[in-house]
């Protein structure tokens, strides 16, 4: 086991430790409740810190904010081409502190740094450069066709966005939200989960420190039923985007609908992979363990479900145990480590609790399944794998969000897409296959939001993300989030003096 303490020394520490508070109109405030959140290092066990809940009076503050910096013009009334500097320099300021903010993202995550530093932040710098660069190449459109008339439709800022995120990638996520909704005009509050927000407060510095405009970001901390739902039913947010479970979706879903405010929930996932037996085999057991043991398995695109041939089931399954049993699970400051420990006691007592559902559902625990005792009171449990008697079961249905893989065989592609189907999710499907009529055929009647074919995740920000079903409404990216955070204004202009019917006029 590591010495926590050896870990995190200095400015990190001191970070990690000061109470986590909202940050509205360019400063860190605490005038709310003052309830606070403990918040737990998950490699340790041991409290981190507090985070200071902000009650319905410090959120009504922070969008109060967001509407007079709205309002005023300060940021909507700007040119793209200001916007878009601004974009670009928190981009170069996040590239500039990343060393940082990876460690805190890292250290209330339980995610690998190799990982967050590889990915997750870089991603997080790039979101704010791609809608700077969307942004200066979408415009109105304009129609001749009605006689008479010329007609243009063009955009314009929502007004004010009320951003929910995530713990499994805080910053992440959250950067995706916040750059979208300012690169289009708006000002926003944001909310991460309570669980892991202290990345947020160093995020939150970083961009303060670009120059962006008082109260055009601003942040509030708490748990959903009182931070979240007071920041969602507050009269002066226009918009929602929430990251997050599928029964948290239905209560913001809720909440949002009495002020009929527009949303895009981005939820739950159990998402299959299919493998077929022309597949490159050797590439798809990469993407396979990747899809599933990457960011903990704590991924709503999670491939959670893997439907494998079965003429190849039992000699894939063998070397998919072979390579899971010598994972490194390690501290998450370790930069060998390729597993760390879940996000949070619950979460993991929640995660290792299937292991009881498999054996009942009739399942085969082939390895896993229990708790790394060796690392201490920290979050850690084995990556599992489990052979499903079918996809009725439980851990084939139920999203587990964890280290946690089952395998369920197939014998025809046309039984794989049935099987991939047979879920109340819909977030995204894999398909490994040499075979271009089986791609074909995947992309056609998988239903999911996205289908990745022959591909681990990969993301490009122009393409629409989504779910359907239980998944989530609506679609993030470029034109997704363009259609979320703007209004369409048509004008139409007479070219020509039309006649006019005259009412009431004499005869």
């Amino acid at each position: 086991m590591i010495d926590d303490n050896m870990q995190r020394t200095g400015a990190i520490a001191d970070f990690l430790s000061r109470p986590q508070a909202s940050f509205i109109n360019g400063r860190f405030v605490a005038t709310g409740s003052q309830h606070h959140v403990p918040v737990f290092d998950p490699a340790s066990g041991e409290q981190l810190g507090d985070l200071l809940e902000a009650d319905a009076a410090e959120v009504d503050l922070a969008a109060r904010t967001a509407r007079e910096a709205f309002d005023d013009g300060r940021w909507s009334g700007l040119t793209v081409e200001s916007r878009q500097n601004a974009l670009m320099k928190i981009h170069d300021a996040i590239i500039a502190g990343q060393s940082e903010l990876s460690e805190i993202e890292s250290a209330t995550t339980g995610i690998p740094l190799a990982q967050i530093k590889g990915f997750y932040i870089p991603r997080s710098a790039y979101n704010f450069k791609f809608f700077a660069e969307f942004i200066g190449q979408v415009g109105g459109d304009l129609y001749t066709q009605e006689p008479g008339y010329v007609t243009s439709v063009f955009r314009e800022p929502v007004g004010v966005a009320g951003l929910l995120g995530p713990w499994n990638a805080p910053v992440t996520l959250c950067s995706m939200k916040i750059a979208a909704a300012i690169a289009f005009g708006n000002t926003c509050v944001v909310k991460p989960s309570e669980i892991a927000a202290a990345g947020m407060q160093r995020f939150m510095e970083i961009v303060n420190s670009t120059g962006l405009p008082p109260g055009v970001v601003n942040l509030v901390n708490g748990r959903g039923p009182v931070t979240g739902t007071a920041l969602v039913e507050h009269p002066d947010i226009n918009v929602v985007s929430f990251t997050g479970g599928t029964t948290t979706g239905r209560a913001i879903l809720s909440s949002a609908a009495k002020g009929l405010k527009a949303c895009t929930m981005e939820l739950g996932g159990k998402s299959a992979s299919i493998i077929c037996a022309d597949a490159d085999l050797e590439r798809a057991l990469d993407a396979a363990l990747l899809g599933i043991y990457g960011g903990n398995g704590q991924q709503c695109l999670a491939g959670s479900r893997i439907l494998i041939e079965r003429s190849i089931a039992d000699k894939f399954i063998a070397a998919f145990v072979a390579r899971v049993k010598n994972i490194r699970i390690g501290h998450p400051s370790q930069m060998s480590s390729e597993m760390g420990p879940l996000a949070s006691k619950a979460h993991m007592e929640r995660v290792l609790s299937y292991a009881e559902v498999a054996k009942a559902d009739g399942a085969e625990i082939l390895t896993g399944g229990k708790r790394v005792e060796s690392m201490g009171k920290g979050y850690y449990i084995e990556p599992t794998v489990v052979r499903a008697p079918n996809n009725a079961a439980r851990i084939c249905q139920e999203e587990i969000f964890g280290p946690f893989a089952t395998f369920v065989t197939f014998d025809t592609f046309e039984e794989a897409i049935g099987i991939a189907n047979d879920s109340t999710f819909g977030l995204v499907a894999y398909v490994w296959t040499s075979n271009l009529d089986k791609a074909n055929l995947a992309m056609r009647k998988l239903r999911t939001g996205t289908v990745w074919v022959n591909t681990p995740v990969v993301r490009d920000l122009r393409s629409a993300f989504g779910g359907y079903r239980e998944s989530g409404i609506g679609r993030e990216g470029g034109k997704g989030c363009m259609s979320l955070y703007t209004e369409e204004k048509t004008t139409m202009v007479a070219i020509e003096k039309m006649p006019i019917r005259r009412l009431g006029a004499s005869a």
